[in-house]
């Protein structure tokens, strides 16, 4: 795992774009050759009772992607109407409320059932920034210049630098993420500094080598387990550190800081579990 701390970087095509350019190549010769090195990422949200965000939030994404997905994990609050209504987005509701792991899973399941590079996750509260979208993208994919996996994890980390205007995270999140990430990386042979945060760019040969059980916020952990033990590339990217509701609740139990703790660690064990048995099962 390494940390990526570049604002942004220019997709090759650029590069390319100049090059075709600089020799008096037609430009629609250019486009017509060339599109296919873009790449194609699907940008989606998992959306559960966000009726106050959900339509800023959507506005400022399409700023930096045309390719967006909701997936509304049961909303009872009107979120599902405004969802409905829009023509600029894709949209894949559950019926009943299912859980965050279960949203982003749908949101897989999707990418590779369609012709996506890849895959962005961003949270509907308004707490990541689209505008770092192309910057996630960009930093997946593979640099021709080095020897990387295609399998690539691109996560945002709210810890790796200080931004001007960062907010004081409620203290038992704080303090639950570190343990929880100090743990991933002792078990792991990791080093993320942030194992929590939703904001991700995932290549599609990633999302192949993942098997998503994890219904729950604790989603993230089994992600981490598998793709550690497949070899995938992982890699953080710096984010800004915002909480616009410190009395955002987790639902039920959850919201007791020792409960929400050792349910953490039991997903940790349970997947690294999973994990050991398919190795063990593959080699007989």
């Amino acid at each position: 795992m390494e940390s990526w701390s570049r604002a942004c970087c220019l997709p090759r095509v650029f590069f390319a774009l100049h090059l075709r350019r600089s020799q008096n190549a037609p430009f629609e010769t250019f486009l017509a050759t060339q599109a296919e090195l873009v790449p194609k990422f699907l940008t989606a949200l998992p959306v559960y009772n966000e009726v106050s965000h959900v339509s800023a939030v959507l506005d400022e994404v399409l700023h930096f992607t045309p390719h967006v997905l909701a997936v509304d994990d049961g909303s009872t609050d009107g979120t599902a109407d405004l969802l409905a209504k829009r023509r600029d987005i894709r949209l894949v509701r559950h019926e009943t409320n299912r859980g965050y792991g279960a949203a982003l899973a749908t949101a897989f399941a999707t990418t590779l059932a369609g012709d996506w590079d890849g895959l962005v996750t961003i949270d509907c509260d308004g707490q990541h920034q689209p505008r770092l979208i192309p910057a996630l993208i960009a930093a997946a994919i593979p640099d021709p210049h080095r020897v990387q996996s295609t399998a690539t994890i691109v996560s945002g980390s709210r810890y790796l630098k200080h931004f001007e205007g960062d907010n004081q995270p409620p203290e038992s999140r704080r303090r639950i993420n570190a343990e929880i990430t100090a743990e991933i990386n002792a078990r792991l042979s990791l080093r993320l500094t942030d194992a929590f945060c939703g904001f991700k760019a995932y290549t599609r040969s990633a999302i192949e080598l993942l098997h998503i059980n994890e219904t729950g916020y604790a989603m993230p952990l089994e992600v981490w387990v598998q793709a550690a033990a497949a070899g995938v590339h992982i890699l953080e990217l710096p984010v800004p550190l915002v909480y616009l509701d410190l009395a955002r609740s987790f639902g039920g139990a959850l919201d007791d800081a020792a409960t929400r703790l050792a349910y953490y660690r039991c997903v940790l064990d349970r997947a690294e579990m999973a994990v050991g048995a398919a190795a063990h099962a593959a080699a007989r």
